[in-house]
């Protein structure tokens, strides 16, 4: 399908963001080549439903779940209703960041031959600075600089890496191949998940280096462990840590294998008994796993109310 004929249609996922979405879907209205801005609200507390009810629909449209459904459920409802709308092409993102001017015309002109691909995510602060830092293909190196990322590109292109939900542009034709994210893990290994199952279906996926979204510093990502050899994703919450533990689990079952898996508990126990003693968090981490195991993905719950 040509290019100038493909509808394209962004997908942001909220909650209780509203000043962020704002300045978002502000600067989404203005890129040329956007159809329409699709907002689904995850039942947000602070107005944003009420600003959603309130726009002039034109080319922005919103839509507020009746239940907090976490990025997961979000973006599982988002990329559903884009494709039912006649998308061909659904731009994915968050909340808090913003596309630089042109990100989504350089995601375009790489469309050839390309199902699932994004932008770089930029610090906000220091946009020479990766947010997320990228694994290069190919090896364990993890490059943190715009300069590193620049000397490992091809053409303009990372390909076989993508950091998704932010930015990421994907298919009508892979999301029909593959289907959608899954709801049910809520946060936490969704967007993981959905790039491991692209792959396995031999979708064709790149980052473009020069297509940037920017997004706020996230700080240090990964507590140092194991006297420095490696690091572990440890957090204050326990929603978080919670549904990393599961998510993870059933990620590295389905696309590592058990050896990959046994690995994450083992790092998880070494973390939480050594590196940062919690017997509380070794006890949530067991029952994480154990829901892993019995496909049981309603345990989040009791850290909403």
């Amino acid at each position: 399908m040509p290019s100038d004929d493909r509808r394209i249609a962004a997908v942001v996922v909220t909650y209780n963001r509203l000043e962020m979405l704002q300045r978002l879907v502000k600067t989404l209205v203005d890129v040329p080549g956007l159809d329409e801005v699709l907002v689904v609200d995850n039942a947000s507390t602070d107005g944003t439903g009420e600003w959603l009810a309130a726009l002039d629909r034109g080319r922005v449209h919103g839509r507020t779940l009746a239940t907090n459904t976490g990025g997961a459920g979000g973006f599982h409802d988002g990329l559903a209703w884009a494709v039912e709308r006649g998308a061909d092409l659904v731009w994915l993102m968050d909340d808090d960041g913003t596309p630089e001017p042109g990100c989504l015309e350089m995601l375009l002109q790489h469309a050839e031959g390309l199902d699932f691909w994004g932008p770089v995510v930029v610090d906000r602060a220091d946009p020479e600075r990766l947010v997320f830092p990228i694994r290069l293909p190919g090896g364990a190196r993890v490059v943190h600089a715009m300069t590193d990322v620049r000397r490992a590109a091809d053409d303009g292109l990372i390909r076989g890496i993508v950091i998704p939900f932010n930015g990421v542009l994907v298919t009508r034709e892979l999301v029909e191949r593959i289907g959608l994210p899954r709801a049910e893990f809520f946060i936490w290994g969704d967007d993981h998940e959905y790039r491991l199952r692209a792959e396995r279906a031999g979708a064709r996926i790149a980052t473009v280096v020069d297509a940037r979204v920017q997004h706020p510093s996230v700080g240090a990502l990964g507590t140092p462990m194991a006297f420095g050899r490696t690091t572990y994703n440890d957090t204050p919450s326990d929603l978080k840590h919670y549904c990393m533990a599961r998510n993870n689990l059933v990620n590295l079952r389905e696309y590592g294998g058990t050896m990959h898996a046994l690995a994450f508990v083992a790092k998880t126990l070494w973390f939480y008994t050594f590196t940062r003693r919690d017997p509380a968090r070794v006890r949530l981490s067991i029952g994480a796993w154990r829901d892993a195991l019995r496909g049981d993905f309603t345990g989040h719950e009791r850290f909403l109310s």
